[in-house]
């Protein structure tokens, strides 16, 4: 009754710019919240297999998208491979839809050792160790007693 309505209008205007930003405030919270959650980690992974798919070579085993499991035979181009499924049986396969590789194949012949040897120094003959391998004999424990 005794407020003038300019005084109430002036009152509403000046808290107006406050309460904005506090109501845009969650929104950017959850906006950064979700760019570290999900949308880093996706990013991080996309990379991840574009290197994976980048590194294919001749030897290599491979997991196709559809679940096929195969020995790369060839690199035809930057974009396609051709493996083996079994023995006498190849198929062609965009190299984007590889979903992993289990095992690494033999280097390029040209390419120089991974590990800094030179060409040429490493014994051929000798079988390639891999993390199941045990070069022990087993002993026998039943010949000691």
């Amino acid at each position: 009754m005794f407020v003038t309505p300019a005084y109430a209008q002036a009152a509403a205007a000046g808290g107006d710019a406050n309460s904005m930003i506090m109501s845009l405030l969650p929104f950017a919270l959850i906006f950064v919240i979700m760019y570290f959650l999900i949308l880093r980690p996706q990013q991080k992974k996309v990379k991840e297999h574009a290197e994976m798919v980048k590194n294919i070579r001749r030897g290599d085993t491979i997991i196709t998208s559809g679940g096929l499991v195969g020995k790369v035979t060839k690199v035809i181009d930057d974009d396609t491979v051709e493996f083996e499924l079994a023995d006498g049986i190849r198929a062609r396969q965009m190299r984007q839809m590889i979903t992993g590789v289990r095992a690494k194949g033999e280097p390029v012949k040209d390419a120089p050792e991974a590990n800094g040897k030179a060409k040429g120094k490493k014994d051929k003959d000798a079988p390639a160790k891999t993390e199941g391998d045990k070069t022990e004999p087993a002993k026998d424990d039943t010949a000691s007693s």
